[in-house]
């Protein structure tokens, strides 16, 4: 076959392969095929034509869609959780502070209406869950209500609602943060009013070690989910330089990285709360035996702490300032 013919032939066929790549394995699979054949028969009879240069260029391609992008997108979430996501939460620093100072606020509100009106705490947390409380205080089990369920199903379900909770607070910075703002109302106000309950019981201590081991990491990925609502919510209501839908679409994408970023932080606070919380309580509760040291449980509490701040303030700063300070390093991450 001639070399314009054998073009005439498969041009069409190459300029599509080249043109409307496809996301397909099958079919990608099949095109690289294709393409092998084509390859093996121009470098016969047509060694050093542009055609075979071509061809072969559309199978490396192909190749390297295939075979390479397995390690490019491993690379690339060690790349997201190394420098991208902590590059840019560094942006919303501010943001973050202010959500966590509204945080101690509300919780402090809660603290003090609880200190004046004793229904506070059973209007908030509703009687059932309060009078389930002090019934277990009462039989020397404060914390039984991590003990009542079996450990898997607890971790499946608590991760789940979170998970779930995190989402729906972060979504609802679209409403210009105030659906934000009324979730993160809610859970700030119960947070204070559950933790005041044990302190107005003399458990003030005991609740720090045995509620706080799972509650770091997850009441600290609820204010970083606040944050990401917020910054949804002044995307629209604060454009600055950019259009206002231009704005949206970095604060979407913003907010919608850090509240990834922060599921697998939740499963890990699930699973604590389903396997470790009960060991912790079960040095409080009279009935057995077996149970958590308590130097375990302020490391456990310690460790969450020290990640949280380092993670999400600490790094990002470093990072921030390494990056500017050495233009190397910037364009090693930039390349």
């Amino acid at each position: 076959m001639r070399e314009a013919l054998f073009i005439k032939k498969n041009a069409q066929k190459w300029n599509e392969y080249q043109y409307l790549q496809t996301e397909d394995p099958d079919q990608m699979a099949e095109r690289f095929i294709t393409l092998l054949d084509d390859l093996s028969y121009s470098k016969t009879f047509y060694p050093h034509s542009k055609v075979t240069q071509w061809i072969n260029s559309l199978a490396v391609s192909i190749y390297q869609t295939i075979y390479q992008n397995k390690k490019q997108r491993f690379s690339r979430l060690i790349t997201f959780w190394r420098y991208e996501l902590p590059l840019m939460f560094r942006k919303y620093h501010k943001m973050f502070l202010y959500t966590f100072l509204l945080f101690a606020l509300l919780c402090s509100i809660a603290i003090l209406s609880s200190m004046k009106d004793d229904g506070f705490v059973k209007g908030v947390l509703g009687e059932n869950y309060v009078a389930m409380t002090e019934e277990n205080i009462e039989k020397g089990d404060p914390f039984g209500v991590y003990s009542d369920e079996s450990r898997f199903s607890m971790w499946v379900r608590i991760a789940f609602n979170n998970i779930k909770v995190g989402f729906l607070i972060v979504v609802s910075g679209i409403t210009f943060g105030f659906g934000t703002l009324y979730f993160f109302f809610q859970n700030s106000i119960m947070v204070g009013s559950f933790q005041y309950m044990f302190f107005a019981k003399g458990l003030g201590w005991q609740s720090v070690l045995v509620i706080w081991i799972h509650g770091t990491l997850e009441i600290s990925g609820m204010i970083i989910e606040a944050c990401a609502g917020f910054i949804l919510g002044s995307s629209i209501v604060f454009p600055g330089t950019y259009s206002r839908w231009v704005s949206f679409k970095r604060g979407v994408k913003d907010a919608m990285k850090i509240c990834v970023s922060l599921v697998p932080i939740t499963i890990l606070a699930a699973f604590l709360e389903s396997y470790i919380t009960r060991l912790s309580s079960n040095a409080f509760d009279k009935t057995t035996n077996t149970s958590l040291p308590v130097a375990a449980s302020i490391s456990i509490l310690a460790v969450s702490l020290l990640f949280i701040v380092w993670y999400f303030v600490i790094y990002p700063i470093r990072l921030e300032r390494k990056l500017r300070n050495n233009p190397a390093f910037a364009e090693k991450l930039n390349a």
